[in-house]
Parts: C-alpha cells; sequence; structure tokens
C-alpha cells in the first residue's frame, strides 16, 4: 500500500495529532464546566498517580511521553494547585518521588467522570468492531516506533 499517495493530507494530519488535540482540548473544556482547573496533560500526570502514587519525574515522563522539563513544569504547575507534593528520594536528593495531596485524591472521581464523557463524545457513531480495528491498527504503528 503506497501511504504517501493515499489520502496524504489527511493523513499527515491524523499523524501530527490533530485526534489527540481535538480531545485534549474536549476534555479541558468539559473539566472547565465542572469547575476543574487543570489541563489534559495535567491530567494524564494525575491519573498515572492515582494508580501509582510515588512515582518519580522519570517514571512519569517514560509514561506520559514528555521530556524532562515538560514534566518539571507540569509538576510544579500541579503544585501550585496543592494536588502533588515532591518528595526527595531516601538515596538520591536529585531523584523526587511524587505524591498526591488528599485534595488530589478527591477529584479523582470527578476527574475519570469527565474523562468517559470525553471519549463518549469522541467515540459517538463508532461501532465496537470498527474501535477495536482501529486499536490494533494504532497499537503496531506504536509498536513500530518503540
Amino acid at each position: 500500500m503506497d501511504i504517501a499517495n493515499l489520502y496524504q493530507d489527511e493523513f499527515y494530519s491524523f499523524l501530527t495529532g490533530r485526534v489527540s488535540t481535538a480531545i485534549g482540548r474536549r476534555l479541558q473544556r468539559n473539566f472547565k464546566q465542572i469547575g476543574l482547573n487543570i489541563t489534559a496533560e495535567q491530567w494524564s500526570i494525575l491519573y498515572f498517580l492515582w494508580d501509582s502514587e510515588g512515582l518519580s519525574q522519570q517514571d512519569l515522563a517514560r509514561l506520559t511521553f514528555r521530556d524532562k522539563p515538560s514534566i518539571s513544569r507540569l509538576i510544579s504547575n500541579l503544585e501550585k494547585q496543592k494536588l502533588l507534593v515532591r518528595v526527595s528520594g531516601s538515596g538520591d536528593r536529585r531523584t523526587n518521588q511524587i505524591y498526591l495531596t488528599a485534595q488530589g485524591h478527591r477529584i479523582k472521581d470527578k476527574c475519570m467522570t469527565q474523562a468517559e464523557k470525553t471519549i463518549s463524545e469522541a467515540m459517538e457513531g463508532v461501532d465496537t468492531t470498527s474501535m477495536r480495528q482501529a486499536q490494533a491498527i494504532l497499537e503496531i504503528v506504536f509498536n513500530n516506533l518503540k
């Protein structure tokens, strides 16, 4: 298959994040509608911390596919909002472990509800078979680039 000739503009637009950007914008709008002042990028940090607290900044960078300066900025902004705290690692002062505050724990259910709403809005009109096929294709693309 010659992908270069098959819907080239649309394909490149898709690959450069058009869908991801649209979902991120909708997620932020849905957060804002219920009074949560967090970005989609900040949510991705919180999401991994809700699953496993005490992750290092390096762990979060790897999990979210962001560079170290971006992670540091996101964490600083979440600290300012009192949603998480950095704790110096016991053996290495250069390593910070990240923990949620009580407020960071309290917003989990609201955030997850808005994330589910966003995914439902994005997937409206997409049948389960098509969704599974798209997921399988994107998994192949992702694994090709690891």
